[in-house]
């Protein structure tokens, strides 16, 4: 099929959830994909930070299709080998030591909701305006945007909201009924807001005068997007919980919760489940993708890269005054615009380029951590001429 009658079957049969482009992917490799009709992108959005190893990457691959000839599924009632080797391989790379296996960000987000209440014995969680953590009512309830929630209330009990690097409001914000506060260390869907220096140490702080726990959304920052495994490590602070999702898996569904042991411990049997969480098939493919970013040394290139990335960006913003500001953390980055910038998404598809706007007037770029130098400069040339053009 080609474009069109994809387009026109999806219009027919699926729920229009989404607001697509015009595009119909067929195939990727690394950092560039194919539509149908076989004209080539450079990738910039990786699946909004989920194809952090590339596209097709044959050890992921290879992982995935070998567990699929053994054990594609079972139940949560029995163990696998699978699913204790990627929990220790978790607790080897991140802060933490427990796991709990899902399927996507929302659902991890929902699980820590869950263990941060019953762990406190307390029902109100903080979070930041201009936020996202799920699509789910409780999730939605948490996103600090009232956007995502007009027309699905009732919503969620137990949630208030504070201005995000504003420790001071988080600390009147808490009362003697807080459970936990949660928080992207780098909003994304907000706009690629980088938090200032010390933010997130100080608001650990805060938590722990007050005895309520620390919950980062990596969702978004997690597996090398900003330069180390986890942006916890990046900004030097350990939370009592990490909900994970996007590229844990190189592509593959599934989310999960990292906690410290006296934390996960709180969880007992019957407390909280997922289906198909930790699946043989999921923790194949997060283990190989995982051990792809290690051996590929893909900390080190998102680093290097996103260094690289950025400072043509801003060599860009010297060009033009319609750029407001550039910032991100390793490849994880965002060009804001005077104005509304959607327009040049379609622009950026026509040239070979797939890019987003996310909060009205922000470019995000996310690129697969391997993308090369000469992808780079590519992307910052067509980027010289589409700004030039829309300013």
């Amino acid at each position: 099929m080609n474009t069109k009658e994809i387009m026109a079957l999806d219009n027919e049969y699926v729920m229009q959830t989404y607001g697509r482009q015009p595009l119909a992917l067929k195939k990727g490799k690394g950092a560039v994909v194919w539509d149908v009709e076989g004209k080539s992108y450079i990738d910039c959005v990786a699946g909004i930070a989920v194809n952090n190893v590339g596209h097709a990457h044959p050890k992921v691959a290879e992982a995935i299709c070998k567990q699929a000839q053994e054990l594609i599924h079972c139940s949560n009632i029995y163990y696998t080998e699978e699913q204790v080797t990627l929990a220790k391989l978790l607790a080897e790379v991140s802060p933490h030591n427990k796991a709990f296996f899902c399927n996507s960000g929302a659902e991890a987000n929902e699980g820590a909701i869950k263990l941060a209440r019953k762990h406190t014995g307390k029902g109100e969680i903080i979070t930041m305006e201009n936020s996202f953590h799920g699509r789910t009512i409780t999730t939605i309830t948490a996103t600090g945007q009232t956007k995502y929630q007009k027309n699905f209330g009732p919503l969620t009990p137990g949630f208030k909201y504070v201005p995000y690097c504003d420790v001071d409001a988080v600390a009147d914000a808490i009362t003697d009924k807080t459970a936990a506060v949660l928080v992207e260390p780098i909003q994304g869907e907000g706009g690629v807001i980088v938090p200032p220096e010390g933010y997130l140490m100080e608001l650990k702080k805060v938590c722990h005068e007050k005895d309520v726990l620390l919950i980062f959304d990596e969702v978004q920052t997690g597996f090398g997007r900003t330069g180390q495994m986890f942006a916890s490590q990046t900004f030097g602070v350990t939370p009592d919980i990490t909900t994970l999702a996007k590229a844990i898996a190189g592509g593959f569904p599934m989310g999960a919760v990292l906690a410290s042991k006296e934390v996960g411990e709180t969880f007992q049997p019957g407390d909280h489940a997922a289906t198909f969480g930790g699946s043989p098939l999921a923790c194949a493919a997060a283990k190989a993708s995982i051990n792809v970013i290690i051996e590929e040394k893909l900390l080190e290139k998102s680093r290097e890269n996103g260094t690289y990335f950025k400072g043509k960006l801003e060599e860009i913003k010297e060009t033009y005054n319609i750029v407001k500001d550039v910032r991100g953390c390793g490849l994880m980055l965002g060009m804001e615009m005077e104005k509304e910038c959607g327009v040049m998404v379609d622009d950026a598809r026509e040239r070979g380029l797939i890019i987003n706007c996310t909060a009205g007037n922000v470019l995000r770029f996310v690129p697969p951590l391997m993308i090369s130098k000469d992808q780079i400069d590519a992307v910052a040339s067509m980027m010289d001429e589409i700004i030039g053009d829309f300013a």
